[in-house]
This record gives C-alpha cells, structure tokens and sequence, in this order.
C-alpha cells in the first residue's frame, strides 16, 4: 500500500514539474505594431531563447479592451508596443504590474519618464511623431494641393479624399484626437474635428491603415503617424510624408507585463530582452522607423527626426488617463461621428 501511494506521489510531482516546465517555455504576446515586426519579435525572442511565443496582432485601443475584458481571467503574458496612452490607462485601471528592468540605465529619459508616469508599470519602446501622408499621384491627377497643415485638412477641395482610424479602436486616432486637443484648446479642436468629419471617407479600425489605403490609391491622405507613411515610401509607393505646420503630438510605444499572467517568469525573460539595443535594432529590418528608446541602438536613416519636428508638449498623463480618455471618446461619438457627411 505504501510503495502503490509513493509511487502516484512520484508520478504526480512529475506531472507538475513538466506542467511547469511546459508554462516556462511559452509565453502569450499582445503586439500592438506592425504585423513584420510583431512576428520579427517573436521568431527572433524564440530563436534566442527556445521559449515558445504564442503572438496575436491587434490595435492598442483593441488590445487595451481585451486586457480589460481578461481581467477576471488573464490569458496574455505581455503586451509589447502602441501608443502609451493606453498603457497608461491599463496601468491605473490595474490591469498591468509594476517592473524595474535591469535595462533601465540604457534608455533615453522619454522611456523613463513614460515609466514613471505609470508607477513603473509601463515603459517606453519607441518613439513617433504624428502627422500624415498624401499620394503625390492622386493629388496631381485630382489637381489638389499640397496639404501643409492642419488646417489645410478641412478646406473643402479635400472633400472625401482622407481617412483616419476611429479614435476608439485605435491608439493612433486617440493621439490625433488628444493632439488636436491641446494644440486648439477643446472648443476649437472640436471645431475642427467637426470639419475635418467632412471631408473624412472612411474611419478604420487599424491606426496605420489609412496610409496604406493611400499608398494602394484608395485614398489620397492618410493621418498616421509619420514613421507609418515613411514606411510605404520605403516600400515604393508615391507617399509624401508631413509634418504639420502648426505642431503636432507624439507616441511613446510602450511595453507593459500583464497583472495575473500564466507565464511571468519568461515575461520579465522578454520584458528585458525587448530593452536591449540589440533587438531594438532590428526594427529598420522589416521596415518599422520609429525611434528606439535604447540610447545605444540604432535607427534607420530614413526615421524621422524627431529634433526638426515641431512637437506640442504632450500631456501624457492627463490624456493616458482613463477618466480623460472616455470623456474625449464619448463626445467624439456624440458631436463628431454622428454628423452627416
């Protein structure tokens, strides 16, 4: 009897060493950028370590609304990039866990000072200004001018001819939205919203969407950020990249360590490698040119330079609030998405 019970002990402890085992050697990743990029990280993180990487591919905004509709019962381990607004609002809410990476001392202050806005429960991974893109083809064949500004957006000529994300769905119109914000005060940035609404012909659900539709001469601008439309240049197409003259807002992609994960051993494994200069260098490989957050990693030439780029003081931490967020949101889908067009 007692060497029957020994030996089913023996069999469970091994049964829970290699459910163990197997939890340790995969790991769940929410990526909120480029699919290339999502998929570099992970075939890259698996060939360096032998972890198995489970990655799904979504928006910040859908990413952020899985997490919250997880909370009871986590399943991701990770989520790596889109804009940190989100992040932020994921950080208060609790859905993500605080984490001081041994690669901290190698990052540019914008990446700590991300970090510090959320008690250490994000941290910034890149950086990207926003502004937008036009097909230079399309605009010459529809006799249209070169759009400079912001305010250029909403002239009647454009009627029909731009697209953008919907603010809901993606962490690239919510930035637009929150920039608008604070570089016209609410009351004339919603003005304008409501003029641009005009000229808009499709609100997608990916942030990085409408510059592909205009790369593809679906569309002739696309609000994006301006690495996304340097991207479609890179890759051929007739898109001309703009820095809105007024000034414009910025991203801080960021990373957070889900609260509750099934693997947090191999998260903080990945949490750390995601901060080193040399996978942060890769990024140019598949295309992706935002700017590292790692001092020591380089960027494509073709990035653009934040240092040239009139940049508004974003207010992270107001706009990356959830209580702000929801607010914008809800009088966006009240007094702009509702008008006629």
């Amino acid at each position: 009897m007692n060497k029957t019970y020994i030996r089913l002990a023996a069999t469970a402890v091994m049964l829970v060493s290699a459910a163990t085992s197997a939890y340790a050697d995969s790991l769940t990743l929410y990526c909120a950028a480029e699919e290339a990029w999502c998929q570099q990280i992970k075939t890259t993180f698996e060939e360096k370590t032998g972890i198995t990487v489970d990655m799904t591919r979504k928006s910040s905004g859908e990413t952020y609304a899985q997490l919250r509709a997880e909370a009871g019962n986590p399943k991701g381990d990770v989520w790596w990039g889109g804009t940190g607004d989100p992040h932020l609002q994921a950080a208060e809410e609790g859905l993500t866990v605080e984490y001081t990476s041994p690669m901290r001392g190698e990052l540019h202050d914008w990446a700590i000072k991300q970090a510090q806005a959320a008690n250490n429960k994000t941290i910034g991974v890149y950086s990207g200004a926003l502004g937008f893109g036009y097909n230079k083809d399309l605009l010459a064949k529809s006799n249209l001018p070169e759009p400079k500004c912001w305010a250029d957006l909403t002239k009647p000529e454009y009627k029909g001819h731009i697209q953008m994300a919907n603010p809901n769905s993606s962490g690239t119109a919510y930035t637009m939205l929150a920039t608008i914000v604070q570089l016209m005060g609410e009351e004339k940035g919603f003005e304008y919203l409501k003029a641009l609404h005009a000229n808009i012909n499709q609100y997608t659900k990916s942030g990085s969407a409408p510059i592909k539709a205009a790369g593809l001469g679906e569309t002739t601008i696309g609000i994006v950020f301006m690495h996304d439309a340097v991207t479609q240049t890179a890759a051929g197409f007739p898109i001309v990249t703009v820095a809105p003259c007024e000034g414009t807002g910025y991203e801080i992609g960021s990373m957070s360590l889900i609260k509750g994960a099934r693997n947090p051993e191999a998260a903080r494994q990945f949490y750390d490698w995601a901060l080193t200069a040399e996978m942060q260098s890769k990024a140019k490989d598949v295309k992706s040119f935002q700017l590292p957050s790692n001092k020591n990693a380089t960027a494509s030439d073709l990035s653009p330079d934040l240092s040239t780029i009139k940049l508004i003081d974003y207010d992270f931490k107001k706009y990356g609030s959830s209580a702000e967020r929801k607010r914008l949101l809800q009088k966006w889908d009240t007094e702009v998405s509702t008008l006629p067009q």
